[in-house]
């Protein structure tokens, strides 16, 4: 049987752009896009999930809102199993500490960045909400 590790992402939504991180070298998936966020926990909450990585990722504190999708993407060795939340800085400039680099970018502008491929759906569903 394949594993199933549940993963959440932050749609940080700041002066009518979002938020993107590149992933670092030696992570996998490395160079590609994504909405920053990270496993969950046993016994967590995928909000409560979400505000420790954005905390522990990038030094910021997030307040994680409404539900965005989840989404399924089998690598052949594991299914990665992503929940997006919208998400609202509170406090802190992102620092980079596991991304390459970040972006604040225009929805309708999300499709000319190369995604992980969990989190196209969800670039998709915000271009078309917000683009």
């Amino acid at each position: 049987m394949v594993k199933t590790i549940e993963v959440v992402g932050a749609v940080i939504i700041q002066d009518g752009r979002i938020f993107a991180a590149k992933r670092g070298k030696g992570k996998s998936m490395a160079g590609f896009w994504e909405f920053p966020g990270g496993k969950i926990e046993p016994g967590e909450s995928p909000q409560a999930a979400l505000a420790r990585e954005l905390k522990e990722e990038l030094r910021i504190e997030a307040e994680v809102g409404e539900f965005v999708v989840t989404t399924r993407h089998d690598t052949g060795d594991v299914v990665v199993e992503l929940s997006t939340y919208i998400c609202e800085l509170v406090s802190g400039t992102p620092i980079l500490t596991e991304h390459e680099e970040v972006r604040w970018v225009a929805a309708n502008k999300l499709s000319y960045l190369t995604w992980a491929p969990a989190d196209i759906p969800t670039v998709e569903l915000l271009a078309e909400r917000f683009g």
